[in-house]
């Protein structure tokens, strides 16, 4: 197989993954996660407000994987890490009070690469101890659980980053090869895109929230969302829309929908 075929493409699409570990206690483990993602290509390390910044122990543990150590983002809140991703998959351990929609690893890696051809796409992980909170796993489209023995299930976080980027890029090669195979008969010229030219691409994270908030703003202003007691409808529409997936233009008819509820409201 020659270089063309195998590292550049990897390199270019996986560069389009995102490994967010959100308010990591022991740089140590980051350090581990890094060498844990370059073994599988992924390179886009974000590091959502760290408590132990990486230093000399963190590198120890990268190994040769000191360069996704370094060019490592950190950012203060989620938020930020994913605002321009279109694709947010988080990793929850347990069951939650309101079910999310659910992927299993192989399929969080087919879902990852189909649509990382279209946007960032973003792959996050709480804190060691108690993983994300539930208004961190709000801001998934779905949620991901690596299905470990029940009687031990102990995984910690790099093992937990190393399985998950194995799935990203098992996906990919079979991706990959599949469009390579089409091209060389001249059947087809690009990997797993997974929206046709007559399709309307999904909205990244930001486009959402403000989507989100208009929501609530609405809501209240019809008095359907009593203000010192929303309860959580707020977080049943955000599971509603997160299985229907709107896209772009859906969102802004939604978003007229709701001006004009505002409106009249205000009446």
């Amino acid at each position: 197989m020659s270089d063309l075929h195998q590292e550049k493409p990897v390199k270019s699409l996986l560069d389009q993954v995102r490994i967010v570990l959100v308010n990591t206690s022991d740089c140590r483990n980051i350090g581990s996660a890094a060498r844990a993602m370059k073994t599988m290509g992924l390179s886009q390390l974000i590091l959502v407000d760290p408590i132990e910044m990486p230093n000399g122990q963190a590198q120890a543990l990268a190994a040769g994987a000191t360069d996704v150590l370094a060019n490592a983002k950190v950012v203060s809140t989620l938020e930020e890490a994913i605002e321009d991703c279109g694709l947010v998959v988080g990793t929850s351990a347990r069951s939650r009070t309101l079910p999310w929609p659910m992927l299993e690893p192989r399929g969080c890696g087919e879902k990852m690469i189909a649509e990382a051809t279209e946007y960032p796409v973003a792959l996050v992980f709480g804190r060691e101890s108690s993983g994300l909170t539930n208004e961190e796993l709000q801001l998934c489209h779905f949620h991901v659980q690596i299905p470990a023995n029940p009687d031990y299930s102990s995984l910690n976080l790099a093992m937990a980053v190393q399985t998950l980027s194995y799935e990203v890029r098992t996906s990919y090669l079979l991706a990959h090869d599949q469009a390579y195979q089409e091209r060389s008969t001249g059947n087809g010229n690009s990997i797993a895109k997974p929206i046709s030219e007559d399709d309307e691409a999904y909205p990244v994270v930001d486009e959402t929230e403000r989507f989100y908030e208009h929501f609530e703003k609405a809501l209240k202003a019809t008095g359907f969302i009593v203000e010192n007691h929303p309860g959580l409808v707020m977080t049943k529409l955000r599971r509603l829309f997160n299985r229907a997936r709107p896209d772009v233009k859906e969102i802004k008819m939604m978003r007229g929908i709701l001006a004009s509820m505002e409106r009249t409201a205000k009446k």
